[in-house]
């Protein structure tokens, strides 16, 4: 399948503000009863994008949502104060299909207000599919529609009120293409003959089910690698449990109340008074200060931990162990996934889709590691039906299952 050339950039005309002009943002009852009967007035599909606080808060909510349809324009919605007022504007657009670009990383905040789409596009990864290289939203839009988008807020803190003027034209900003876009991507994608393959992806992350929480989050503390006993490790515990009760109760970033390198230089020193606690980088400034006392009880319940009851120094592997180890404990896993990762390349390459979204990666490395009884063997049924268990959609089993089948063989 052929794939547009992406051009060098080119002078793109700049968009710098909304052509409507900023909407005010709406954070009364009233304002979303109207604004849900302009929008049920409207046609089309809805352009949809929220702005959260990510790295300021610890709830991933939404604390600004913009909408636009065709013939009714655009809305910014504070949904904070309106939380048990949104009713109307579910009504009016959750039989909608919504146009988001990520639409995985704005869906699960929207859903806790109850707002759920009855049908998704998702231009950037439609725009994936489609073979583009750069599926950032200013991207696409300059690729596509040949406008420059204004952009620069994104990272902020959107929990913070008021809202700045040049925030909100952004957030405008982020909606006023957004139905154009998906219309260029859609086009692309038919050309490509990949439309139904899109419309299953699509449908994938609609009703994909929240992520079940990682087991052991404390281990993704950074820095941690840097530590050899498990006794540290058990501090490591205590002090993350602990700053992360208090983040959830305050709605605050868990870096904001404690910083993981001020972790691992506890756990190192093991401080056993608030006098030397403070000595540390850190805790000994202001605003760590009033919580010296949680701090010094989290070290000192992950220094006296009887031993049965100390982590070990590894997490205990859900499924295949890291690849750089299969060489050593299963040589001949190690062959299959070389062989069936060079299959997925040379998929990737024929289609132009990158190998990721052809099939999760983690579910090729299960596949080849012990996904089936027999590797001498191999039925595609077999390899269809673990890929079908695992949660690969149709198309991508269309595509993967015959090569598979073929290189997982130590004959293929």
């Amino acid at each position: 399948m052929s794939v547009p050339e992406e051009s060098e950039p080119s002078a793109a005309t700049p968009l710098l503000a909304p052509v409507e002009g900023v909407p005010p943002v709406l954070d009364t009852a009233e304002e979303i009863s109207a604004a849900a009967a302009r929008l049920l007035a409207g046609t089309g599909p809805l352009a949809v994008d929220a702005e959260r606080a990510s790295g300021f808060r610890y709830s991933a909510r939404a604390y600004l949502i913009q909408l636009r349809r065709a013939g009714a324009g655009t809305f910014l919605i504070d949904p904070i104060p309106v939380t048990d007022a949104l009713g109307p504007l579910a009504d009016a657009i959750n039989g909608l299909e919504w146009v988001l670009h990520s639409a995985d990383q704005d869906l699960p905040g929207l859903a806790e207000l109850g707002l759920r789409p009855a049908r998704l596009f998702d231009t950037e990864l439609g725009g994936r599919l489609a073979g583009f290289e750069r599926v950032g939203l200013a991207a696409m839009v300059e690729r596509l529609l040949g406008r420059a988008l204004r952009k620069g807020h994104g990272a902020a803190d959107w929990s913070t009120r008021p809202l700045p003027a040049d925030w909100l034209n952004y957030a405008a900003l982020d909606v006023e293409l957004l139905l154009e876009l998906r219309d260029a991507v859609a086009t692309a994608l038919d050309e490509q003959g990949k439309t139904d393959w899109a419309a299953q992806e699509f449908e994938h992350i609609r009703t994909l089910d929240p992520p079940a929480p990682k087991a052991e989050r404390w281990r993704r503390t950074s820095g941690i690698h840097t530590l050899r006993r498990t006794r540290q490790l058990a501090v490591v515990r205590e002090l993350w449990t602990a700053r992360d009760a208090l983040a959830r109760a305050r709605d605050v970033a868990p870096a904001r109340i404690l910083p993981d390198a001020a972790i691992i230089a506890a756990a190192t020193a093991e401080p056993r008074s608030i006098a030397q606690l403070r000595t540390l980088p850190v805790f000994g400034g202001p605003r760590q200060r009033r919580y010296s006392r949680e701090w010094l009880a989290a070290i000192e319940r992950g220094r006296t931990l009887p031993d049965s009851e100390l982590p070990p120094l590894t997490q205990p592997f859900d499924g295949p162990p890291p690849v750089n180890r299969w060489e050593r404990r299963d040589p001949a896993a190690s062959a299959r996934l070389t062989r069936a990762r060079a299959a997925m390349a040379e998929l990737s390459a024929e289609h132009s889709i990158p190998v990721e979204n052809l099939l999760a990666p983690d579910l090729v490395r299960r596949l080849c590691w012990d996904g089936l009884p027999d590797y001498d063997a191999v039925e595609p049924s077999a390899v269809d039906g673990y890929l079908k268990s695992g949660g690969a959609r149709p198309w991508q089993r269309e595509l993967a299952v015959p090569r598979l089948a073929v290189a997982l063989p130590s004959s293929g």
